[in-house]
């Protein structure tokens, strides 16, 4: 059973072929990154154009690599929120062209239920329910209990910025390129995590909501109190820099500031995940998204004292792709949970 998912929620056009929800015959990623890079973010309007260009030759590539024809595939899913609006509509009206010209079942998947499908890829046998999946990328942070049967409920989500989102706003604050989550994580390990001590966030209602916001504010008030204008323009006028330069161009005090960052972000987003699974006894622990490519995010998880395995996705499957689409789609195309032609991009879907 193949099925072909699609994947333009943000600023990549992807396409892969899944076999039986597991095994991925090709996944094919177009990036924007050039495109967005000059901006510092990305930007809607670019991105759907982007997409546009990309759809028909990512798939076309998707299918070669894997051998396969579109009489081949059982079903067509794609990415029906949440993401932007314009991104969506170009994968959500391309897989519904397809499915009318060739007769195919149309499946909606959650951007969301992707990411943590991405981890079942490799691990689904190792699983156990209940589990907990925390889903950390630059557009969501999310934490959801995960019933046998793929069956959600929502325990906790940011209230205002995504954990990579503050990562890549924290880097443009000091100067560094978009997106400048990977450079503080290959940074973090030179400074002292010790050294600047920031304030945690105190939740009213939820406690397990998250809130990186504050975070953010308080780099901008470290800016102010310190002359960082020439550090900043010297990383600016890095061309194609590589970890050394990065470096020479980072006066220790920054740094400290990074590794400082980070390492408040891992433990907010390790202590919820903790409480949580003492509330649910949950079984297993998911970790997926963007930033679980964090390598100190990984290495602070597997050393944590958290009740139950955890799990990551290979960094590949991380970052948005269409593989993780398809493995989630497999289990509605045996319920037969089709959707119709009047399916619809969805900005704010959610999952539970």
């Amino acid at each position: 059973m193949r099925i072909l998912g699609i994947e333009t929620s943000c600023d990549e056009t992807a396409a892969a072929v899944v076999e039986d929800g597991r095994q991925i015959l090709s996944s094919v990623v177009a990036s924007q990154l050039e495109t967005h890079g000059k901006y510092g973010g990305v930007v809607p309007e670019l991105a759907s154009r982007e997409h546009l260009r990309a759809i028909v030759p990512v798939v076309r590539t998707a299918l070669e690599q894997a051998q396969t024809t579109l009489d081949q595939v059982a079903a067509i899913a794609v990415t029906e929120g949440p993401g932007l609006v314009g991104s969506l509509l170009v994968g959500i009206t391309y897989a519904k062209s397809l499915c009318f010209v060739r007769g195919l079942p149309l499946i909606g998947v959650n951007h969301i239920e992707g990411h943590i499908h991405a981890v079942l890829l490799e691990a689904g046998d190792k699983i156990e329910f209940p589990a907990l999946a925390l889903v950390v990328s630059g557009g969501h942070t999310h934490l959801y209990e995960v019933r046998e049967g793929f069956e959600y409920r929502l325990l906790g989500k940011t209230r205002d910025d995504a954990a990579g989102e503050a990562y890549d706003k924290v880097a443009k604050l000091l100067g560094f390129p978009y997106p400048g989550g990977p450079i503080v994580d290959r940074l973090a390990p030179y400074g002292n995590p010790d050294a600047v001590k920031f304030t945690l966030a105190r939740m009213k209602g939820n406690p397990l909501d998250f809130s990186f916001s504050g975070l953010k504010t308080a780099v901008l008030r470290w800016t102010e109190h310190r002359d960082v204008a020439g550090e900043i323009a010297a990383r600016r006028a890095l061309q194609q820099p590589e970890l050394e330069d990065w470096l020479a161009a980072t006066p220790q005090a920054t740094l400290d500031l990074l590794a400082s960052f980070q390492k408040t972000v891992i433990e907010e987003l390790l202590r919820r995940l903790a409480a949580s699974a003492d509330e649910t006894g949950a079984r297993s622990l998911i970790v997926s998204g963007g930033v679980a490519s964090n390598a100190g995010l990984r290495a602070a998880a597997n050393n944590a004292s958290l009740p139950g395995p955890v799990f990551f996705p290979k960094p590949s499957l991380s970052t948005d792709n269409a593989a993780m689409i398809a493995a989630a789609a497999f289990h509605k195309l045996a319920r037969k949970a089709f959707a119709d032609f009047t399916l619809r991009a969805d900005a704010n879907l959610t999952l539970a």
